[in-house]
């Protein structure tokens, strides 16, 4: 066992807020994702009048709203909800990489946590898997991600 004393994050959401960004594109499962997010945030007394839903057109957006929102400062962390599924052609490679790759940029540049609830599946089976089946939620998961970070940030600066 370290002697290390971990600084982390926790997932006390309590007068935390939190902005979620959601494609509507592949719309029923992104609806799951939103699901699973908010629920987490209130079972973690997130209060539902501090959890803002911003919603996009696809995933080339989620990032383009993250910013907007991480530039007004009122928000603790950013959720990313969406869903890609490969196609035929590589639009699918150059979409994924894209947002994840903005999506870190923004978060680097405000110093604001981001979470990744953005799922790149291969079907449109592994993505329902992935937002309320078999799999779990990934919106649920990257909403306790968006809550520990959160209180990380806030252990640090403080």
């Amino acid at each position: 066992m370290s002697s290390l004393s971990p600084i982390a994050g926790d997932l006390q959401g309590s007068g935390r807020k939190f902005a979620l960004v959601a494609s509507r594109y592949n719309e029923s499962t992104v609806e799951l994702l939103i699901a699973g997010a908010n629920e987490t945030l209130l079972k973690h007394s997130v209060d539902a009048a501090d959890i803002q839903l911003f919603r996009v057109p696809g995933t080339w957006e989620i990032a383009q709203a993250a910013e907007e929102v991480a530039a007004i400062g009122e928000v603790d962390a950013v959720i990313a909800l969406g869903v890609v599924v490969r196609g035929e052609t590589p639009h699918f490679d150059h979409l994924c990489a894209e947002c994840a790759a903005a999506l870190g940029r923004v978060s680097s540049k405000y110093r604001l946590p981001i979470s990744f609830g953005v799922l790149t599946c291969d079907t449109y089976n592994q993505a329902r898997e992935r937002a309320g089946g078999k799999v779990g939620n990934k919106g649920s998961e990257a909403a306790q991600a968006a809550l520990e970070m959160a209180n990380l940030f806030e252990s640090l600066r403080s």
